[in-house]
């Protein structure tokens, strides 16, 4: 292996970014903020300059616009990468992502691909309040014709990119708020990753905790924590949350035999409760406890800093619910 490159999450994902612009003609990125500003989290800065206005555009506030035309610029053989602000705002593009994007392949009976790679930013903890701080990415996970990632590491946050822009359908890329100034190592051989399964992070042998984006780095800290008790959390990146790669996390529960779901969305329709429902139906009989699930609490995310930290999962609820599945049974 190569030395490792340490880097923050943000300029990972610019290094994909102009990668990808590097590597393919057809390759031009869209949304607002993105052009002279450098983008709403800094992480467009510079791409302007470099790769100029006809590949870098700048777009008004208008969601189901821009992304209608994403979806044009695809079907007629560009690779175009769309950027919305926040997945909130991404609601009012939803007739073009689920009637269209998600759509056409299949309406067209496979004549018409739709190469389409939609950035957003998603998730809490910035004091930004209810209508910047949601995490819908359950609700477009639950869409066929789509699929959904969600980069918790800075290596997912500068590979899976190219992953998503190779796919011949559209890909939704949910890039966590609260990443972006996360700085990790990433060896200088990589130069790809896997956009099919999920990825043990920290190997263990008494409890598996499920989680993605922001909730997995809670996820990770709970269990270094953890491990000065005694207690030995395997964790697992989901990473891709369309399609949701179960069958790696049944694979630790059979180990385990106790699962813990962390998932910063509302509980209710989540992905924690598709994935649950899943290994209830899997693998019931492996299970020496119920499963737990740690989520936000069921209210718009608020403005006020103690109160989002109280609306959100931490580390040490984390912590209680592994706790709680290990004294039952």
């Amino acid at each position: 292996m190569s030395a490792p490159n340490r880097m923050a999450y943000r300029e990972a994902c610019r290094q994909a970014l102009r990668a990808a612009l590097q590597a393919d003609q057809r390759v031009f990125l869209m949304g607002e903020d993105v052009g002279k500003y450098g983008g709403c989290y800094a992480v467009t800065k510079g791409l302007l300059e470099e790769f100029g206005p006809q590949r870098i555009v700048d777009t008004p506030l208008a969601e189901n616009g821009f992304v209608g035309m994403g979806i044009g610029a695809a079907l007629a053989g560009l690779r175009p990468i769309v950027e919305i602000m926040t997945c909130n705002f991404s609601l009012l593009a939803l007739d073009q992502i689920v009637n269209n994007a998600a759509t056409i392949p299949h309406m067209s009976g496979g004549q018409f691909a739709v190469p389409l790679v939609i950035r957003m930013a998603t998730g809490a903890g910035r004091q930004l309040a209810a209508q910047h701080s949601h995490s819908f990415e359950g609700w477009y996970a639950h869409i066929p014709g789509l699929k959904v990632a969600a980069p918790g590491t800075v290596e997912d946050a500068r590979f899976m990119l190219a992953a998503a822009l190779a796919d011949p359908n559209p890909v939704l890329l949910f890039e966590h708020i609260g990443l972006y100034a996360m700085e990790e190592e990433v060896d200088r051989g990589i130069d790809h990753v896997d956009l099919s399964r999920a990825r043990v992070r920290r190997p263990g042998r008494d409890v598996t905790i499920a989680s993605y984006g922001a909730g997995l780095q809670k996820s990770l800290a709970a269990a270094q924590r953890l491990a000065q008790e005694g207690v030995e959390a395997e964790v697992i990146d989901l990473r891709m949350l369309r399609p949701l790669d179960d069958e790696t996390v049944a694979g630790s529960v059979a180990r385990t035999h106790r699962c813990v779901i962390v998932d910063e969305a509302w509980r209710s329709g989540s992905v924690s409760a598709e994935l649950a429902a899943r290994l209830l139906e899997g693998c019931f009989y492996e299970l020496d406890a119920p499963i737990r699930r740690v989520c936000s609490r069921e209210v718009p995310v608020p403005y006020a800093a103690h109160l989002e930290e109280a609306a959100l999962p931490q580390v040490q609820q984390v912590m209680d619910a592994v706790r709680g599945v290990l004294a039952r049974g």
